[in-house]
């Protein structure tokens, strides 16, 4: 289609991608790595091939990415056996850096498809036969796509490159700041027009669904919308879709993460209650504490920290007031993916680092009540931002 470029809303520009590019393969030169191979199949958690080419991996097709350190990339994708693109200069608009996009039609759910991917990713590896190939993302890499091309390159050497990649794909380019803004924005209006629409008789999923009407209308793409609610003062959580069949009563508290993607795919998260009527002092007090367990994080999120220092630092001030420990991920990065490194745990060799998006969100019971927050920052070269999202700080009462 001759204006397929226009269809397509808050493209990066080539010159961002210039810049990922060249990042990617100056590391690759350091590591000696000779082309990276990456597969995802959602746009939740697959960045990676939205990063190198600035199109999305969707509903559960795999799209398996060839990024050479030498050449133009090679793309695999769903769409009809034998399905050809050569951009004419590795540039049409909408396929960008790609020497060809090969397409065909496999899918999971059908066992015997299983090599139709890894056949075609295999042409563009072809020139690699006995290089270095490294795996971006093999957590959600199908094992048909590697098991297939050891056997096709059993010269080749097979390594781990994601973190390589995790490197420069965390840190936030001032474009791709302003569209972790512009997913920040989008949240406010749609938390407000949730909050604005609930009333008792309501379904959960019926005022998650205003909130992701709105976020449609605006230009998101993907995302998780969690709600739930309860009578106010007993302990609960909140759950996907499958959970969202309670019918909202006068006094319910009333809990919602919008969790989705922004207009050009970065991802933000915003998380508020609200009650039906007035909130308790003892819900009131709650949520000031919450508040004052985030600013506790917050002040601990300065370059150079480690990941896992927070992580303990934040778990010994909760014990010392009595709440819950955290043994869930309660902040963490986002961008391209809704979860992003660095993770605030244990775990994460990451330390804290300038210019990426970190959200916060401590959520736990305590003597009946559910308190959380959550919002968006970015970390700067003395710690983080001021607060990228606008909506209040509040448990906002209804009626």
């Amino acid at each position: 289609m001759p204006d397929q470029d226009q269809r397509i809303q808050r493209p990066i520009s080539t010159a961002e991608l210039e810049r990922r590019w060249a990042a990617v393969r100056a590391a690759m030169a350091e590591k000696g790595i000779d082309v990276l191979l990456m597969q995802n199949n959602s746009d939740h958690m697959g960045g990676y091939v939205k990063y190198f080419t600035d199109l999305p991996a969707t509903n559960g097709y795999p799209v398996t990415v060839v990024f050479p350190r030498d050449d133009l990339m090679t793309i695999v994708r769903q769409g009809p056996f034998g399905g050809v693109t050569e951009p004419p200069g590795g540039d049409d608009g909408v396929l960008r850096g790609v020497k060809r996009a090969l397409t065909t039609p496999s899918y999971s759910s059908c066992y015997y498809t299983a090599p139709y991917d890894p056949e075609l990713a295999a042409m563009g590896l072809e020139p690699y036969a006995k290089a270095r190939i490294g795996l971006v993302g093999a957590y959600q890499v199908s094992v048909a796509l590697v098991d297939h091309l050891r056997k096709r390159f059993p010269a080749a050497e097979f390594v781990e490159a994601s973190d390589l990649v995790d490197r420069i794909k965390v840190i936030k380019s001032e474009e791709e700041k302003e569209l972790v803004r512009d997913a920040a924005r989008m949240q406010d209006g749609a938390m407000r027009a949730a909050f604005a629409a609930i009333k008792p008789g309501m379904r959960d999923r019926e005022v998650a669904a205003v909130a992701q009407a709105y976020s449609h209308a605006y230009g998101s793409e993907q995302g998780i919308y969690l709600c739930a609610s309860a009578p106010a003062g007993t302990p609960f959580q909140f759950g996907q879709w499958h959970y969202g069949n309670r019918m909202i009563r006068e006094g319910d508290q009333f809990v919602l993460l919008v969790e989705n993607s922004g207009p050009g795919g970065m991802y933000t998260e915003l998380g508020r209650s609200c009650v039906l009527g007035k909130a308790s002092q003892q819900m009131q007090d709650e949520f000031a504490f919450t508040l004052e367990s985030r600013k506790f994080t917050l002040d601990l999120l300065k370059p150079g920290t480690p990941a896992a220092t927070v992580y303990a630092e934040f778990n010994a001030f909760m014990e010392r007031n009595g709440r819950p420990k955290e043994n869930r991920l309660y902040c963490h990065g986002q961008g391209y993916d809704m979860v992003e490194r660095p993770l605030i745990r244990h775990d994460e060799p990451f330390p804290i680092q300038a210019d990426t998006n970190i959200v916060v969100h401590p959520t736990y019971n305590h003597r009946g009540i559910m308190s959380w927050v959550c919002d968006n920052y970015f970390i700067e070269a003395g710690g983080p931002s001021a607060r990228l999202h606008e909506f209040p700080e509040i448990i906002t009462e209804i009626g």
